[in-house]
């Protein structure tokens, strides 16, 4: 069973995805950005309408994953605001400036998200850490229950080397989810390939 998570930046795409088959929403906005975190009005209603997961993205604006210490707190204060909500999970991803991941900062939002049982999804953040290895490990003990990845590629159908080697590394200790660019022409040769058992899309087609 292969599990489709996709990737909405309205409240109308995710009801699609929810009758489309998917098991589980990321919802953000500005997705031709990278995505941003989506209003508060817009998770409110999207948890009231999906009766599938609901996990949103944790990211104060465009560009880099390095945040001043507003940001930060703006960053905290949206996982709480999901929390409130009843969401089921989060989507965060801090990095230091050395391409390492910001576990410290990362710890934060991670333990506030799960000890309120929600989930936490790693996002592509990681594809640009300069040790992917090392940022797996270090991803496993902050405790998030999935990465999302391209294999540090455009695409992940150009990165399936590498995330087959993730996937293989992780032993089932956290969830390798290929993403970026999968659609219905790509998404065979990519489970069968990389063996992953979840897939991210935006399934903008």
């Amino acid at each position: 069973m292969i599990n489709l998570e996709v990737c909405a930046n309205t409240l109308t795409s995710a009801l699609a995805a929810q009758e489309g088959g998917a098991i589980r929403v990321e919802l953000c906005d500005n997705l031709g950005e990278g995505g941003t975190t989506p209003s508060y009005g817009q998770i409110k209603l999207a948890r009231k309408m999906l009766h599938i997961k609901l996990y949103v993205l944790i990211r104060p604006r465009e560009g880099d994953f390095l945040y001043s210490d507003t940001e930060f707190e703006i960053m905290k204060t949206d996982v709480q605001n999901c929390i409130d909500i009843g969401c089921d999970g989060v989507v965060i991803g801090i990095l230091n400036p050395d391409g390492s991941v910001d576990t410290k900062r990362c710890a934060e939002p991670v333990k506030m998200a799960t000890d309120k049982g929600l989930g936490v999804t790693f996002h592509r953040a990681f594809d640009m850490c300069n040790d992917m290895d090392k940022a797996l490990e270090e991803i496993i003990a902050i405790g998030c229950e999935r990465i999302l990845t391209s294999g540090g590629r455009s695409t992940a159908i150009e990165g399936a080397n590498v995330i087959a080697h993730l996937l293989k590394k992780a032993a089932g200790r956290i969830i390798i989810m290929p993403g970026s660019g999968v659609s219905e022409s790509t998404v065979a040769d990519l489970i069968h390939y990389t063996k992953a058992k979840e897939i991210h899309s935006s399934a903008r087609g």
